[in-house]
């Protein structure tokens, strides 16, 4: 599971620019709370040299699933959260689980990782309210 500012990051795939090339069917994660994107780690090194071939070979497109075989069941089985679930009940399971995990900050009495966590509470409670405001 990777973590983002504050959000466990959402399982996808997507295209890329890399240089001249975009590649697309690439394994990410996504933070639902500030759209960050990166290469799902198990498929970084992967990526780098597809994304080298690609640029060297002048290719404008490339297809990531043409010349990588991966389980895609397996890439994203730790994600808690999936691109075609809804965006505002993902910010919502995200913070609950926020606030589950600063109830064991708070028992164990880590003062530093409460004040991340609420930070981080306060960053997807900012995105929850604009969720909920583009639906009115």
């Amino acid at each position: 599971m990777s973590f983002c500012c504050g959000a466990s990051m959402i399982g996808t795939q997507g295209s890329l620019q890399h240089y001249r090339t975009r590649i697309h069917n690439v394994p990410l994660l996504l933070c639902p709370v500030c759209q960050r994107i990166e290469v799902h780690y198990l498929v970084e090194n992967e990526y780098e040299i597809v994304a080298d071939y690609a640029q060297t070979d002048g290719a404008e497109e490339v297809d990531f699933r043409e010349y990588v075989v991966q389980d895609e069941s397996r890439i994203f089985e730790n994600c808690v959260n999936h691109e075609d679930e809804d965006p505002l009940d993902i910010v919502r399971s995200q913070i609950d689980v926020s606030l589950d995990l600063l109830a064991l900050a708070k028992q164990w009495d880590d003062k530093p990782w409460e004040l991340q966590l609420k930070r981080r509470l306060a960053l997807m409670s900012r995105r929850k309210a604009q969720l909920m405001k583009q639906r009115s």
